[in-house]
């Protein structure tokens, strides 16, 4: 199966002598358009031709994959590692709930043996990172953060406040004026939102 780039209702796809019609699709003079806005799918279903669909953005599922940027919220740590629930790949939200692992060794570049989890992380932090290996049905996904735009993005103080990034290793309520230590993302302008 192939998945190709999104298109619009009533875009022409393809010739009927190069494909089959699938679902999201109508015929018009030897043509097949997309019936639906959403990504094109072409299978080979045993027969000579691909057959061709179109699917909703909302009906494919995204898999994270290696090197892909992920957004994930923190559930919980201990010495080792941080466990986390992958909730976007990119700027799209997962359907299903995939868990990742941070392993300590992974959380920065430099001065790992140093590192404690808990000054990096807390649960309910919200962490942009990067897969580095595959998951399967019994383990996580891979993660790092060892990189300057990959980190704690969102995090919020024990006064409930949204804290404010005021180094690479901490951030600060803006209520209580307490400081706690996190592995800060420096955030590039393509990701801030307005």
């Amino acid at each position: 199966m192939l998945i190709c780039k999104s298109q619009k209702s009533g875009e022409r796809l393809c010739s009927t002598e190069d494909c089959i019609p699938g679902t999201g699709t109508y015929l018009r003079h030897g043509y097949i358009f997309a019936s639906l806005a959403g990504y094109v799918l072409r299978k080979n279903q045993g027969e000579e031709l691909l057959v061709i669909s179109v699917v909703r953005e909302t009906e494919t599922q995204l898999l994270p994959d290696v090197g892909a940027i992920v957004t994930c919220k923190v559930t919980s740590i201990n010495p080792r590692f941080a466990k986390v629930h992958i909730l976007y790949v990119g700027s799209t939200p997962l359907k299903d709930r995939f868990r990742g692992t941070i392993r300590r060794e992974d959380v920065r570049a430099t001065e790992k043996d140093k590192l404690e989890t808990y000054k990096s992380f807390r649960p309910g932090d919200i962490v942009l990172a990067k897969v580095i290996s595959l998951g399967d049905v019994q383990s996580n996904y891979l993660l790092t953060t060892a990189e300057n735009e990959l980190g704690v993005v969102v995090a919020h103080s024990e006064a409930g406040a949204q804290m404010v990034p005021i180094s690479w290793c901490e951030m600060q309520c803006p209520c209580t004026h307490a400081k706690e230590f996190r592995k800060v993302a420096r955030v590039q302008p393509e990701y801030l939102q307005a």
